[in-house]
């Protein structure tokens, strides 16, 4: 056998020996940020419904995208989050800066495990929304999650400092 012939067979040998030694092994997986069993989407709004703060922003909307929302509820209940998701993306195309919108379209995204638009949405729901109350709570609390899921302990640690101040104490009256 010619130089040549041998070379592919030499090369193949070579592969199967250090693939047995254990040279191309993946390193072992990180452990997972959060919780395979964690909920995301329900931390997220469980931070704005224990948000009592005397702020609470409650727009005027249009019909329609009134019924685009309740479309989009609808679809998320029963595990359909693409049809969800298209749903207040037509609701968004008509209201393109309502804030609790962006968010609704934000927790959709993570349900669709898209965590990079789903942080984008948020802070951008944070930036036209009212920075205090139920809604700034769940902005934040959805980059706390999406920091998580990237394994950004220190991000997902300044974004929980972010929920606590985004609640506003009442005046106390006696």
């Amino acid at each position: 056998m010619t130089s040549r012939r041998l070379a592919p067979l030499l090369l193949s040998a070579l592969l199967a020996t250090l693939a047995g030694c254990g040279v191309f092994r993946s390193a072992p997986a990180a452990a997972p940020a959060v919780a395979p069993d964690h909920d995301a989407v329900a931390a997220i709004r469980a931070a704005g419904a224990h948000d009592d703060s005397v702020i609470d922003v409650k727009p005027l909307r249009d019909p329609a995208v009134d019924a685009l929302m309740t479309e989009a509820a609808q679809d998320e209940r029963s595990g359909n989050y693409t049809a969800a998701a298209t749903a207040l993306d037509k609701a968004l195309q008509i209201s393109p800066e309502a804030p609790d919108l962006l968010q609704d379209r934000a927790e959709i995204a993570i349900r669709l495990k898209n965590f990079v638009r789903a942080e984008k949405l948020a802070h951008k729901s944070w930036t036209l929304g009212p920075r205090l109350g139920p809604l700034c709570a769940r902005n934040w609390q959805t980059i706390v999650e999406t920091r998580l899921q990237a394994n950004d302990k220190t991000g997902a640690s300044t974004a929980r400092k972010w929920v606590q101040q985004c609640r506003k104490a009442g005046v106390p009256r006696y």
